[in-house]
């Protein structure tokens, strides 16, 4: 395999400036043996309050499933750490919580990497890891990076709300692409590409692939080759924001007696998963936001980039001057965790998840299917992810050419009010939507009736899910007199 193309001119002039911290380069000097280490302001490890962390956890395979709780006797996994190092693969709280290791700590970087290369393969020499803080921050870090004000970003037509207010801050133009059911349209992202001035190209594509937030879409291997071509074309960088990849599933089957289609061994499982970006990237031109928020919990507040070297040692300077790196207890007892699993049994651990996810997703599905108007509505299962989205035909409102002027969003506004009146919320798809900073540009579309909204299976038990969505159509045929 070849190295990584030189991408160095998609740099923003921020990162072109950054240079390495002088003092941070004595930093690499520290745990040096017969070397006494007077350069830095770095706190005695013995006045550390916090001399052992234990944690218990359910033990590979999982046999009862992923949530149930161990009672005594029964197999767990203990995780303890020490400020001394006792295992090889644990990071030890003196270390952890020091200054330091800015790009995170080598034993958790080893783990990654490993699963990295298990998973997606990068087919080029001298791919790498770098440790963040989750997603939302690598996508801070990405912006600074790589955008200067007025630089253009091609982004899927509806999109997380939070990144785009990150990338407005920036002063950041959006491209949007038109999508459908399985995710971007690549033949819609090469005529709008073709549209533009040269000074109008984007620097990347941000992209959510596997169970988008809000729509659930997944683009499929053949679409990511399509998009992947277009940006070796067009020139831009892809950056895969990937928190939902191991949210897959199988088809939505309607006929419950018939719902025994998920992979049942470990290389079934991965084979089953779709490829990514990252697995087809053979110049460097993508990066890959890895997270452990949807797998593990929201708060360890720890992920990892993947890409070229070039590329992560600028986010390594702003790491410097920013987080400095990750938190140390998240650093201890993910890296002490997920090295007793193992890559095995943490496969165990997404095999279970998955298996959750799929029956949340059946429940949500059928009371869709069971309360919901059939007459005004659309909606297309998801194949992955917590998110589904059901479209309304707004056109079919009684009052829609009176009293709301044909206008969708105020029947998007009446339906909202009506199901929050009835108990249950789901987030209007308008929310998402992104507008185009070029419209002279923007793709020619047709006036559209339909709207949609945005509801997750994630949030709650099963019971309440089922409730919650009895509810909402409830309120959706009050609404339109059904």
């Amino acid at each position: 395999m070849a190295p990584a193309k030189d991408l160095t001119h998609f740099l923003s002039e921020e990162s072109k400036r950054r240079q390495p911290s002088p003092l941070k380069t004595a930093f690499k000097y520290f745990g040096q043996p017969d070397l006494i280490f007077l350069g830095g302001g770095l706190p005695l490890s013995d006045y550390f309050p916090f001399n052992k962390i234990t944690v218990e956890s359910p033990a590979p395979p999982f046999e009862k499933g992923i949530g149930y709780a161990p009672k005594e006797g029964e197999a767990i996994t203990k995780t303890e750490v020490l400020k001394q190092k006792i295992e090889d693969f644990d990071v030890p709280l003196s270390r952890s919580l020091q200054y330091g290791h800015t790009g995170g700590q080598p034993e958790f970087l080893k783990f990654v990497k490993e699963h990295t290369e298990l998973f997606h393969k990068p087919p080029y020499d001298d791919w790498d890891v770098l440790a963040t803080v989750g997603n939302t921050q690598a996508w801070d870090a990405v912006l600074r990076t790589f955008c200067n004000e007025g630089d253009s970003i091609l982004v899927e037509q509806y999109t997380f709300p939070s990144s785009m207010e990150a990338a407005k801050s920036q002063a950041v133009k959006f491209i949007p692409i038109p999508v459908d059911a399985e995710g971007i349209l690549p033949e819609k992202l090469d005529e709008q590409l073709a549209k533009l001035e040269k000074s109008q190209l984007p620097k990347l594509l941000y992209t959510i692939p596997t169970g988008h937030n809000p729509t659930g879409s997944s683009l499929n291997q053949e679409r990511k080759q399509a998009i992947y071509k277009l940006s070796q074309k067009y020139d831009f960088l892809i950056i895969e924001d990937e928190p939902y990849y191991f949210l897959q599933m199988e088809t939505y089957t309607p006929d419950a007696s018939k719902r025994d289609n998920a992979p049942k061994g470990k290389e079934e499982f991965v084979n089953a998963l779709e490829p990514s970006f990252l697995s087809m990237d053979v110049d460097g031109r993508v990066l890959r936001l890895d997270s452990l928020s949807k797998v593990l919990a929201p708060g360890t507040r720890i992920g990892w980039i993947v890409g070229q070297p070039a590329l992560l040692m600028k986010f390594f300077r702003l790491h410097e001057v920013s987080i400095q790196n990750p938190c140390g207890f998240s650093s201890s007892i993910v890296t002490g965790l997920l090295s007793r699993w193992g890559n095995d049994g943490y496969l165990n651990w997404l095999m279970g998840l998955r298996a959750e996810y799929t029956i949340k997703r059946d429940v949500a599905i059928d009371a869709i299917a069971a309360s919901f108007p059939k007459e005004i509505i659309e909606y297309v299962p998801p194949v992955a992810g917590m998110f589904f989205t059901v479209f309304i035909d707004s056109a079919r409102h009684p009052k829609f050419s009176t009293e709301f002027d044909s206008d969708p969003l105020k029947v998007e506004n009446a339906i909202f009010e009506s199901s929050m009146k009835k108990g249950a919320l789901m987030i209007p798809g308008s929310w998402f939507e992104i507008a185009h900073s070029f419209p002279e540009k923007a793709l020619s579309n047709e006036v559209d009736s339909k709207i949609f909204f945005r509801g997750t299976y994630a949030a709650v038990p099963l019971d309440q899910l089922k409730l919650g969505l009895e509810r909402f159509g409830s309120a959706l045929k009050e609404e339109f007199g059904l």
